[in-house]
């Protein structure tokens, strides 16, 4: 346990920004702090992966799974004037696609670690981002879900309605411009990512004189 600590405390530290972060808007309501922080996680677990293996990966995804559906049971019972800080629907979705995403995440990376070093990063946090963008926005905003239950339909129902489609093009529900905008901060961070990915694991693995 005591070597995977530093992914422990820095998944922990992530998943409890995220859920400050995702309180704050920007980009006229598209997108949150939040969505910048997240997508780091995706970058512990494959450094985790990489350098200790998928016990390791795995080990440290519940960590952040834990925190995080501590994080958002707390919001649940946090009221503000429109209701809680965090709908429990929201809270579902949060830790149904922080699951799913990082454990797929683990697995695709499996299959590519032997190739080109950033193969295995870029390819694996490419696939589960989509995952874990469509498990989240879906669960907690479409409405197909809304029979779920009647309150927690209500709570969320603003971002049912439509609006021009990142604000300039064709109506659609709110949640798909959200959706979109988040994936794409993903797929921004995961390609950056690769710079501190490279360099973290080139120092861990360097043989020791």
């Amino acid at each position: 346990m005591k070597r995977i600590l530093p992914g422990v405390i820095a998944m922990a530290a992530i998943v409890v920004a995220s859920n400050i972060l995702v309180q704050f808007l920007i980009y006229d309501g598209l997108l949150t702090w939040g969505a910048f922080t997240y997508p780091l996680a995706f970058l512990v677990t494959d450094l985790m992966n990489r350098i200790y293996g998928v016990s390791a990966a795995r080990r440290v995804v519940l960590v952040g799974l834990i925190v995080g559906i501590v994080c958002s049971l707390i919001g649940t019972q946090i009221q503000l004037e429109y209701g809680p800080a965090v709908p429990i629907r929201v809270a579902i979705a949060s830790a149904t696609a922080f699951g799913v995403a990082q454990l797929l995440d683990i697995a695709v990376f499996n299959r590519l670690r032997m190739g080109i070093w950033w193969v295995a990063p870029l390819g694996s946090t490419l696939v589960s981002s989509v995952v874990d963008t469509v498990f989240f926005f879906s669960i907690a905003f479409a409405a197909t879900f809304n029979g779920v239950s009647t309150l927690a339909a209500g709570q969320v129902m603003w971002a049912q309605d439509a609006i021009p489609f990142l604000n300039i093009g064709p109506a659609v529900p709110l949640w798909v411009s959200l959706a979109v905008a988040d994936w794409s901060v993903k797929i921004a961070v995961a390609l950056v990512a690769l710079l501190p990915f490279r360099l973290i694991v080139g120092r861990v693995t360097q043989p020791r004189v």
